[in-house]
Protein backbone atom coordinates (compact mmCIF):
# COMPACT_ATOMS: atom_id res chain seq x y z
CA UNK A 1 0.00 0.00 0.00
CA UNK A 2 1.15 3.67 -0.77
CA UNK A 3 -0.41 5.68 1.71
CA UNK A 4 -2.04 4.12 4.75
CA UNK A 5 -3.91 6.80 7.03
CA UNK A 6 -5.51 4.73 10.15
CA UNK A 7 -7.48 6.79 12.97
CA UNK A 8 -5.88 9.86 12.48
CA UNK A 9 -6.63 13.07 14.40
CA UNK A 10 -4.66 16.32 13.92
CA UNK A 11 -4.90 19.52 15.37
CA UNK A 12 -4.28 23.25 14.07
CA UNK A 13 -2.68 25.27 16.51
CA UNK A 14 -2.61 29.28 16.13
CA UNK A 15 0.18 31.30 15.00
CA UNK A 16 2.13 32.54 18.56
CA UNK A 17 0.23 30.19 20.49
CA UNK A 18 -2.60 32.65 20.76
CA UNK A 19 -5.68 30.56 21.89
CA UNK A 20 -6.46 27.60 21.68
CA UNK A 21 -5.27 24.21 19.10
CA UNK A 22 -8.83 23.21 17.18
CA UNK A 23 -8.83 19.89 16.35
CA UNK A 24 -10.14 19.09 12.52
CA UNK A 25 -8.85 15.94 11.49
CA UNK A 26 -11.05 13.70 13.68
CA UNK A 27 -10.21 10.25 13.03
CA UNK A 28 -9.83 9.65 9.25
CA UNK A 29 -8.61 6.27 7.63
CA UNK A 30 -7.54 5.69 3.90
CA UNK A 31 -6.02 3.57 1.88
CA UNK A 32 -4.49 4.09 -1.64
CA UNK A 33 -2.20 2.13 -3.46
CA UNK A 34 0.12 2.64 -6.48
CA UNK A 35 -1.72 3.35 -9.29
CA UNK A 36 -4.52 4.49 -8.02
CA UNK A 37 -6.54 7.92 -8.32
CA UNK A 38 -8.34 9.17 -5.31
CA UNK A 39 -10.20 11.88 -5.16
CA UNK A 40 -11.55 13.74 -1.73
CA UNK A 41 -14.34 15.99 -1.55
CA UNK A 42 -16.36 18.00 1.11
CA UNK A 43 -17.84 20.88 1.87
CA UNK A 44 -15.90 24.16 3.20
CA UNK A 45 -14.33 23.14 6.27
CA UNK A 46 -14.58 19.93 6.02
CA UNK A 47 -10.60 19.17 6.92
CA UNK A 48 -9.56 18.42 3.30
CA UNK A 49 -6.93 20.85 2.71
CA UNK A 50 -5.82 20.08 6.40
CA UNK A 51 -5.32 16.76 5.68
CA UNK A 52 -3.12 17.78 2.67
CA UNK A 53 -1.27 19.77 4.82
CA UNK A 54 -0.96 16.90 7.59
CA UNK A 55 0.22 14.75 4.91
CA UNK A 56 2.80 16.97 3.76
CA UNK A 57 4.19 18.46 7.29
CA UNK A 58 3.54 21.92 7.20
CA UNK A 59 4.31 23.42 10.66
CA UNK A 60 1.55 24.59 13.17
CA UNK A 61 -0.29 20.95 12.46
CA UNK A 62 0.02 18.64 14.94
CA UNK A 63 -1.11 14.75 15.21
CA UNK A 64 -2.60 14.18 18.04
CA UNK A 65 -3.53 10.19 17.27
CA UNK A 66 -3.31 7.89 14.80
CA UNK A 67 -0.78 6.88 11.83
CA UNK A 68 0.12 7.42 8.58
CA UNK A 69 2.81 4.85 6.60
CA UNK A 70 3.87 6.08 3.08
CA UNK A 71 5.24 2.81 1.05
CA UNK A 72 5.45 0.89 4.39
CA UNK A 73 7.75 4.30 6.81
CA UNK A 74 6.27 6.12 9.13
CA UNK A 75 5.02 9.03 7.45
CA UNK A 76 4.81 11.21 10.81
CA UNK A 77 8.42 10.79 11.69
CA UNK A 78 9.88 12.47 8.80
CA UNK A 79 11.15 16.17 7.98
CA UNK A 80 9.33 17.78 5.21
CA UNK A 81 11.99 17.93 3.09
CA UNK A 82 12.51 14.07 3.90
CA UNK A 83 8.98 13.18 2.83
CA UNK A 84 9.48 14.99 -0.43
CA UNK A 85 12.27 12.89 -0.93
CA UNK A 86 10.80 9.57 -0.08
CA UNK A 87 8.29 10.73 -3.47
CA UNK A 88 5.61 13.08 -1.32
CA UNK A 89 4.51 16.09 -3.39
CA UNK A 90 1.51 18.65 -2.63
CA UNK A 91 0.90 20.81 -5.35
CA UNK A 92 -0.56 23.73 -3.30
CA UNK A 93 -4.34 25.69 -3.62
CA UNK A 94 -2.64 28.98 -3.58
CA UNK A 95 1.35 28.26 -4.80
CA UNK A 96 3.16 31.23 -3.46
CA UNK A 97 5.81 33.87 -5.07
CA UNK A 98 8.92 33.65 -4.57
CA UNK A 99 10.70 37.57 -6.40
CA UNK A 100 14.04 37.15 -6.86
CA UNK A 101 14.59 33.32 -7.67
CA UNK A 102 14.03 32.34 -11.41
CA UNK A 103 11.78 29.29 -11.93
CA UNK A 104 14.82 27.61 -13.22
CA UNK A 105 16.86 28.12 -10.71
CA UNK A 106 13.94 26.89 -7.92
CA UNK A 107 12.98 23.53 -9.63
CA UNK A 108 17.03 22.76 -10.17
CA UNK A 109 18.04 23.18 -6.62
CA UNK A 110 14.52 21.22 -5.70
CA UNK A 111 15.56 18.24 -7.70
CA UNK A 112 19.01 17.78 -6.55
CA UNK A 113 18.15 18.65 -3.07
CA UNK A 114 15.93 16.23 -3.42
CA UNK A 115 18.48 13.52 -5.64
CA UNK A 116 21.11 14.27 -2.65
CA UNK A 117 18.39 13.53 0.66
CA UNK A 118 18.22 9.80 -1.61
CA UNK A 119 21.70 9.16 -1.64
CA UNK A 120 21.67 9.93 -5.47
CA UNK A 121 24.06 11.88 -7.73
CA UNK A 122 23.31 15.45 -8.96
CA UNK A 123 22.44 16.10 -12.15
CA UNK A 124 24.73 18.52 -14.42
CA UNK A 125 23.53 21.45 -15.98
CA UNK A 126 23.52 20.03 -19.32
CA UNK A 127 20.97 17.29 -18.28
CA UNK A 128 18.84 18.90 -16.23
CA UNK A 129 18.30 21.72 -18.68
CA UNK A 130 17.52 18.49 -21.22
CA UNK A 131 15.39 17.28 -18.71
CA UNK A 132 13.14 20.57 -18.30
CA UNK A 133 12.99 21.29 -21.76
CA UNK A 134 11.68 17.63 -22.58
CA UNK A 135 8.81 18.08 -19.77
CA UNK A 136 7.99 21.61 -20.18
CA UNK A 137 7.57 21.31 -24.30
CA UNK A 138 4.81 18.78 -23.09
CA UNK A 139 3.49 21.03 -20.86
CA UNK A 140 3.40 23.63 -23.49
CA UNK A 141 5.74 25.89 -21.31
CA UNK A 142 8.02 28.48 -22.85
CA UNK A 143 12.27 28.80 -21.80
CA UNK A 144 10.66 32.49 -20.83
CA UNK A 145 8.21 31.55 -18.57
CA UNK A 146 11.06 29.40 -16.75
CA UNK A 147 12.97 32.31 -16.48
CA UNK A 148 11.13 34.74 -14.81
CA UNK A 149 10.93 34.83 -10.48
CA UNK A 150 8.96 31.86 -9.39
CA UNK A 151 5.02 32.76 -9.80
CA UNK A 152 5.44 36.34 -9.44
CA UNK A 153 3.17 38.08 -12.25
CA UNK A 154 1.80 34.64 -13.15
CA UNK A 155 -1.81 34.52 -14.28
CA UNK A 156 -4.01 31.07 -12.27
CA UNK A 157 -3.52 28.69 -15.08
CA UNK A 158 0.20 29.66 -15.30
CA UNK A 159 1.13 29.09 -11.93
CA UNK A 160 -0.91 26.02 -11.93
CA UNK A 161 0.86 24.26 -15.08
CA UNK A 162 3.87 25.23 -13.08
CA UNK A 163 2.97 23.17 -10.36
CA UNK A 164 2.75 20.37 -12.43
CA UNK A 165 6.09 20.95 -14.66
CA UNK A 166 7.43 20.24 -10.84
CA UNK A 167 5.79 16.79 -10.65
CA UNK A 168 7.24 15.93 -13.96
CA UNK A 169 10.25 17.38 -13.22
CA UNK A 170 10.87 15.62 -9.20
CA UNK A 171 8.38 12.72 -10.57
CA UNK A 172 7.05 11.68 -7.09
CA UNK A 173 5.30 8.45 -5.79
CA UNK A 174 1.96 10.29 -4.86
CA UNK A 175 0.88 13.53 -5.74
CA UNK A 176 -1.51 15.38 -3.36
CA UNK A 177 -3.54 18.00 -5.17
CA UNK A 178 -4.87 20.70 -2.99
CA UNK A 179 -7.63 21.73 -4.84
CA UNK A 180 -5.43 22.35 -8.08
CA UNK A 181 -8.59 23.54 -10.15
CA UNK A 182 -9.06 26.73 -7.89
CA UNK A 183 -9.08 29.89 -9.94
CA UNK A 184 -8.73 28.31 -13.02
CA UNK A 185 -10.98 28.70 -16.61
CA UNK A 186 -12.31 25.72 -18.60
CA UNK A 187 -9.19 25.93 -20.47
CA UNK A 188 -6.79 26.02 -17.79
CA UNK A 189 -8.13 23.47 -16.46
CA UNK A 190 -7.67 21.14 -19.15
CA UNK A 191 -4.35 21.88 -19.85
CA UNK A 192 -3.46 21.14 -16.09
CA UNK A 193 -5.53 18.17 -15.92
CA UNK A 194 -3.43 17.12 -19.17
CA UNK A 195 -0.31 17.20 -17.32
CA UNK A 196 -1.89 15.56 -14.47
CA UNK A 197 -3.29 12.61 -16.54
CA UNK A 198 0.38 12.01 -18.53
CA UNK A 199 1.88 11.96 -15.07
CA UNK A 200 -0.49 9.01 -14.32
CA UNK A 201 1.08 5.44 -13.98
CA UNK A 202 1.48 2.06 -12.26
CA UNK A 203 4.25 3.29 -9.78
CA UNK A 204 1.91 6.62 -8.67
CA UNK A 205 -0.70 7.85 -7.01
CA UNK A 206 -2.48 10.67 -6.90
CA UNK A 207 -4.99 12.38 -3.97
CA UNK A 208 -6.84 14.92 -6.03
CA UNK A 209 -8.97 17.06 -3.19
CA UNK A 210 -11.69 19.32 -4.97
CA UNK A 211 -14.74 20.77 -3.76
CA UNK A 212 -16.59 20.18 -7.53
CA UNK A 213 -16.99 17.21 -9.94
CA UNK A 214 -16.09 19.42 -12.88
CA UNK A 215 -12.51 18.38 -12.32
CA UNK A 216 -13.09 14.98 -12.34
CA UNK A 217 -14.81 15.06 -16.00
CA UNK A 218 -10.83 15.64 -16.89
CA UNK A 219 -8.66 13.69 -13.93
CA UNK A 220 -11.11 10.41 -13.73
CA UNK A 221 -10.61 8.41 -10.34
CA UNK A 222 -10.87 5.45 -9.46
CA UNK A 223 -11.93 6.09 -5.66
CA UNK A 224 -14.47 8.80 -4.09
CA UNK A 225 -14.38 9.88 -0.96
CA UNK A 226 -16.73 12.49 0.68
CA UNK A 227 -15.34 14.18 4.11
CA UNK A 228 -17.40 16.48 6.46
CA UNK A 229 -16.26 16.87 10.07
CA UNK A 230 -12.94 15.84 9.73
CA UNK A 231 -13.32 12.30 8.69
CA UNK A 232 -14.68 10.54 5.89
CA UNK A 233 -18.31 9.82 6.00
CA UNK A 234 -18.89 7.64 2.43
CA UNK A 235 -16.86 6.55 -0.22
CA UNK A 236 -17.43 4.63 -3.70
CA UNK A 237 -16.64 4.61 -7.25
CA UNK A 238 -16.72 7.76 -9.58
CA UNK A 239 -20.04 7.74 -9.86
CA UNK A 240 -20.45 8.83 -6.17
CA UNK A 241 -18.86 12.12 -7.43
CA UNK A 242 -21.94 12.41 -10.18
CA UNK A 243 -24.48 11.72 -7.30
CA UNK A 244 -22.78 14.23 -4.96
CA UNK A 245 -23.26 16.91 -7.90
CA UNK A 246 -27.08 16.16 -7.83
CA UNK A 247 -27.95 16.05 -4.07
CA UNK A 248 -25.27 18.40 -2.90
CA UNK A 249 -23.07 18.02 0.29
CA UNK A 250 -26.01 18.27 2.48
CA UNK A 251 -27.92 15.49 1.91
CA UNK A 252 -24.84 13.48 2.61
CA UNK A 253 -23.29 15.46 6.09
CA UNK A 254 -27.43 14.97 7.38
CA UNK A 255 -27.37 11.33 7.04
CA UNK A 256 -23.52 10.63 8.25
CA UNK A 257 -24.72 12.88 11.21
Amino acid sequence: MLLEVKDLRAVVRPEEDEGEAKEIIKGLSLSLDRGEVHAIMGPNGSGKSTLSHVLAGKPGYEVTSGEALFDGEDLLGLEPEERAAKGLFLAMQYPVEIPGVPYMQFLKVALNSQRKLRGEDELSTPDFMRLVREKAQALGISMDMLKRPVNVGFSGGEKKRMEVLQMAVLEPKLCVLDEIDSGLDIDALKVVADGVNALRGPERGFLVITHYQRLLNYIEPDHVHIMANGRIIRSGGPELAHELEREGYAAFVEDAA
